[in-house]
This record gives C-alpha cells, structure tokens and sequence, in this order.
C-alpha cells in the first residue's frame, strides 16, 4: 500500500520542480522531503529522481506515479471533504490567505462572525499578496484566499479552484491637497502624465497592473517611490512627493494632507474568495465563505 505523505511529497516535488521548493510547500526541511522519497523508491522498486546539474528532475516512473498521487490526494481531500459534510458540524482548523487591505478591511468583521456562530473552528489568517495566496491554496498551504482581479488585468487562476465574488472595491487617485487637481470631483490618468508616482513592489500583481493601465492612456509613470503599505504610500503622498492609486477597502482615514478624487473612468477591484474545488463540501469552507460574503455586503453598501 502506497504511503499517503510520500505521494504528498512527490506531488510537491513534481509541481515545485526542486527539492527546497517542495520542502518549503510542505514547511519542512529538504532532509525530510529526501527522506520520503528514499522510502518511495524502496516501496515502488526503481528510481523516481535523476540528477539533474545540481537539482533533480522525476524519471519516467516518477512522472508516471505523480499523476496518479495528483488524482488519488485529490480523491482523498474529496473523501474528507465528504465525511465532514456528512457530520455537517463546523469544527477544526482553517487557514485562511488575504490581501494586506483585505486582511484589513474584509477579515476582522468575517472572523468575528465565524467564531461568534462556530466556537469550535479555530481559524488562522495570513497576509500574503494575490499571486503567492492562490499558489497556496493550489499546495493546501491554505484552504481559502482572499484575493483580487483589477477591472483590466485579471489574475491568473489554476484549474481545480472555486471562487466566490466579494465585492467591488472602488479606487481613487490620492494626490495633495495643493495639487492643481485636488478638489476635482473626478479626473482623468492622462492628466498626471506630468507626475511622480507612490507605487507597489517591483513585480507585485498591483504594480505590473499601474504600469499597465498608466501606459495604457499614454502615460510613461515615474516612479519615485515604493511602498508596501497603502498608510505609507499616502504619507508619502501628504509630504507633497507624488501621487498614488488608493483603493477604499481598507484605506481608512485620509490624511488632512491629502485629496483623494474618483477617475472618471471608474477603477475598481474586483475581490473574491478562492478555495481548491475538491473541498468545496466542507462545512468549515462553505460557513468561511459565507461569513466572507456576508462582510463584503456589508463593505460594499
């Protein structure tokens, strides 16, 4: 009988493509992840890894044997997702991902609601930006992720996930007060063709998403600084040294230094729950989902 972990282990491997990637998926160390597959080799009879430079690449047995482990942990989190749903209780653990304005604005109201109605869910929630929260839904890291489209970029989505829309989120373009646009009852993107910009980390879904849709009304940005908090990004905003996108999710008090005006092309993100379909019966996911929806009415209106 093959050994659950160890297929778990060659599933990581298989979709990391390093032995420290499927040992960081897994959150233990590259020793372990060795260890397990020594053990599988010995139970299967050959080989499943082969030297590759100074990594390792799957054989043709190993391949073989991970597209079965892909289906049969698939299974086994269906088989799981099916005897909770039968007891119908919402009890146990949750890891639950979101955005930082999310995670802000969106969870603590959701959290609360989940552990008012089901005192014995024990939920955990982690910060983690859109693109790294979806990959950790896809390795079970997590088994729900808020996470975020912009109205013109979308996010990347892996097949075998659910989602659930949130709600719409609104952005406005922060600027200070004494800005020859401030006090505008909207305004256009192009008109800050002249401007420096507060952005996002180099390579962040937010800030390939500014690049993109300054540069799609014919603005080059310049870039001045980056920060990862939109607090910071607006302090930075009120000491006069640039402008910046300010989403209202979880944006909280605006500075007295700093205008914020509507475009009048609305932008707006679009946020939602995301969970791997296999678990979509779990009453814990169903009652998480729900608790999320209901806060993000109660955002929107």
């Amino acid at each position: 009988m093959l050994n659950l972990e160890r297929l778990r282990t060659l599933d990581a491997l298989a979709r990391h493509g390093s032995v420290s990637g499927a040992a960081e998926g897994l959150h233990v160390t590259t020793s372990a992840v060795s260890q397990q597959m020594a053990k599988l080799e010995r139970e299967i009879g050959e080989p499943l890894l082969a030297k590759n430079g100074r990594g390792v690449r799957l054989t043709e047995a190993g391949r073989l044997l991970a597209g079965h482990a892909a289906a049969i942990l698939s299974q086994a989190e269906r088989a799981q997702a099916d005897i909770e749903a039968q007891r119908g209780r919402v009890i146990g653990e949750l890891s639950v991902a979101a955005f930082p304005t999310a995670a802000r604005g969106l969870l603590p109201p959701a959290l609360a609601a989940l552990r008012d109605r089901h005192p014995g869910l024990r939920v955990k929630m982690r910060e983690v930006e859109p693109d790294a929260a979806v990959r950790g839904v896809v390795r079970g890291d997590y088994d729900v992720a808020v996470v975020l489209d912009w109205y013109n970029k979308p996010l990347s989505m892996p097949a075998g996930l659910a989602k659930r829309e949130l709600l719409d989120d609104p952005a406005d373009v922060a600027m200070p007060v004494g800005h020859r646009l401030a006090g505008r009852d909207e305004v256009d993107l192009a008109e800050f063709a002249g401007d420096d910009w507060v952005t996002w980390a180099e390579g962040e879904f937010c800030h390939e998403w500014l690049l993109l849709t300054l540069r799609g009304v014919g603005v080059e940005p310049r870039l001045a600084h980056v920060a990862e908090e939109h607090a910071t990004q607006l302090a930075l905003v009120e000491a006069g040294l640039g402008v910046c996108v300010a989403p209202r999710l979880g944006r909280g008090p605006v500075p007295d230094g700093v205008s914020v005006v509507p475009v009048r092309h609305a932008m707006r993100r679009h946020v939602y729950a995301v969970w791997r379909a296999d678990a979509d019966r779990r009453p814990s996911i169903r009652a998480a989902v729900g608790a999320l929806a209901a806060a993000g009415e109660r955002v929107a209106s």
